[in-house]
């Protein structure tokens, strides 16, 4: 049955050629979507560019990062905050984590929702003896109280997610722990990875002008790897221990001296070294083709919330036993992200079958994750819903 926002996704469906979107049933959409066609040409772009420039290829691929960087500023409503690029968000986060007192403040505070490479790293600190702190995210008017009561002078830091990636629940109270970590004088960092074009934040409107936040291009952004960025506060006074050339390029040229390690004044306070540009070719390609397709962060929005109902719709037209299979995330539409995730002790061995349906899927644990992105279809739905029911029928 025709639904509204097949419309969209059947206009974007020849656009997306080499993944050949229109004859697949590519439901891992929230961790890795199709790249437009144009993605190609910025890769051969960027492999010219190369044969003519040699090494005086850096101007244009600094070019194409601030391609990005104005393209999130423009989606988070951002005029003033500063976006530091780099290869993944790992990265970024021990770059801002070495900027932390962490000797004197060894307190971090977080969910035990977050993604691996947040939840892996704190867990080592963890092991060394920082005082690691992991909330329950389920109840957002409870974590919002448990952060205010855990945050205390030895607090070094607050790291949450703005959508769990595991669920796609989104934390609704988001601003107001902002406000108080703002109040206590506690820095915020927020992994973003499971919000950027898919629920719409206004940095300027939320207060989040003080906060730092995780954004990768893998998912949501059609980017692919290597795009990955840190969006910081203006006036940010934090000095990372682990640096990078790259993060004071600009001084290069300048001789050496015994004053105190110097930042740039740009967007790369938090950057590592030498990288490989090709990323950036290929994503500046396709936030061109997003934008010239009018996919602004209401229609994405609009496109991820109607097919996120009409999956939870016919997942539950099948009457699957819950014993089976059932929501893991039950809250409406309007407090979810882009995917719709399933529990169940059989989630590995349901996804392992499903994709030998031919029907791209992932697992978390006992979590299975059925992503759409803008160019699915309803009956592509339909079908993966359909050969699900034949999966569970097995079990």
């Amino acid at each position: 049955m025709m639904q509204e926002f097949d419309k969209l996704a059947q206009s974007l469906q020849p656009h997306y050629s080499h993944f050949n979107v229109a004859n697949r049933l590519l439901f891992t959409g929230h961790s890795h979507q199709a790249w437009p066609d144009v993605a190609f040409d910025g890769v051969r772009e960027y492999m010219q560019i190369v044969a003519d420039q040699v090494d005086t290829k850096w101007s244009a691929a600094f070019e194409k990062t601030e391609v990005l960087r104005t393209y999130l500023r423009n989606y988070y409503d951002d005029p003033t905050g500063k976006y530091c690029r780099e290869q993944n968000t790992h990265v970024l986060m021990i770059s801002w984590l070495s900027a932390l007192d962490l000797k004197n403040r060894p307190k971090i505070i977080t969910t035990n929702g977050e993604f691996h490479s947040m939840y892996r790293q704190l867990r080592r600190y963890q092991e060394e003896g920082y005082d690691i702190v992991f909330l329950p995210h389920e109840d957002d008017d409870q974590l919002l109280s448990s952060i205010k009561e855990e945050m205390d002078d030895r607090t070094a830091a607050v790291m949450l997610s703005r959508v769990y990636f595991e669920t796609s629940e989104i934390n609704t109270k988001l601003s107001e722990i902002a406000a108080a970590t703002k109040k206590a004088g506690v820095p915020l960092l927020i992994d973003d990875y499971h919000g950027t074009n898919v629920v719409p934040l206004s940095i300027t409107e939320e207060g989040l002008e003080h906060c730092y936040m995780l954004i990768g291009g893998y998912k949501y952004l059609q980017w692919g790897e290597a795009n990955c960025f840190l969006r910081y506060p203006a006036d940010c006074a934090l000095r990372p221990a682990v640096t990078g050339w790259f993060a004071s390029f600009e001084t290069l040229d300048e001789p050496r001296n015994d004053k105190p390690v110097s930042f740039d004044k740009g967007d790369q306070k938090f950057a590592s070294g030498t990288y490989d540009p090709i990323s950036q070719f290929r994503a500046a390609a396709v936030a061109d083709f997003f934008q010239k397709m009018g996919l602004s962060p209401e229609v994405l929005r609009q496109q991820y919330s109607d097919q996120l109902a009409y999956l939870r719709e016919i997942f539950d037209e099948q009457s699957f036993s819950p014993d089976l299979i059932q929501h893991a995330n039950k809250r409406p539409i309007v407090e979810s992200g882009g995917f719709m995730a399933l529990k169940s002790t059989h989630a590995r061995e349901i996804r392992a079958q499903l994709l030998e349906k031919g029907v791209f899927t992932d697992a978390r644990g006992d979590i299975i994750r059925f992503g759409p992105a803008p160019y699915t279809t309803a009956v592509q739905c339909e079908q993966a819903i359909q050969k699900l029911g034949e999966v569970i029928s097995r079990l």
